[in-house]
């Protein structure tokens, strides 16, 4: 049996600089590779965080950083110093928060305004309120009315009693039977303004 060639694939490469230009620069991209894959399966594996920086033969640089290499790079030299991912959360945080408050405070000012705009509307409505019972004042309790008011009130049910009293004598209470009875209801209230110690003495 003939001797089986040794495969070249197999063989031991030596740690020594490749002198050959070309096969140093397949080897470079080869182990750049895998360099870089192992690194990603370790940040994978263990959730660390990696940044590798290599230049090729030729002078032209490759990275790998997981999460970035320059948040990385900063972190190691700056080891006191807040980390970059952090602080750029940090500032994501921190506008959201000022957002949502700003969004808070409008809602503030707004529902501030209709209660104002509420305020105003019921300051409107009891003065209206108020100006129909100064107009309709004589449709109030005998009892809430002030001397001035009593006063008009007796004078008004004076002249009217006497006006129906006119009627009557005419013969209109007989075709108009409610004058009859507006007649008593003026003489009650009369009554129970003087009994009642409600008018001036």
């Amino acid at each position: 049996m003939g001797k089986r060639k040794p495969n070249s694939g197999r063989n031991k490469i030596p740690m020594e600089k490749i002198h050959n230009k070309s096969h140093r620069q397949v080897t470079f991209s080869k182990r750049r590779a895998g360099v870089f894959k192992k690194a990603s399966e370790l940040c994978t594996l263990c959730g660390v965080e990696v940044a590798i920086i290599v230049y090729s033969p030729a002078g032209k640089p490759f990275s790998f950083g997981h999460p970035e290499v320059d948040s990385i790079i900063h972190k190691f030299l700056t080891p006191n110093a807040r980390h970059p991912r952090t602080f750029g959360a940090y500032q994501l945080t921190e506008a959201h928060r000022n957002a949502k408050v700003g969004e808070l405070n409008m809602q503030l000012t707004q529902i501030l305004n209709q209660l104002e705009v509420e305020r105003k509307k019921g300051e409107i409505l009891n003065q209206i309120r108020e100006a129909r019972e100064r107009q309709c004042w004589w449709e109030a309790p005998v009892e809430q009315l002030q001397l001035r008011e009593l006063q008009q009130l007796w004078n008004a049910m004076e002249e009217l009693k006497n006006s129906v009293a006119k009627q009557a004598n005419k013969g209109l209470v007989e075709s108009l039977p409610f004058l009859g009875e507006v007649v008593d209801n003026f003489e009650n209230m009369t009554n129970q303004i003087h009994h009642g110690n409600l008018f001036w003495s």
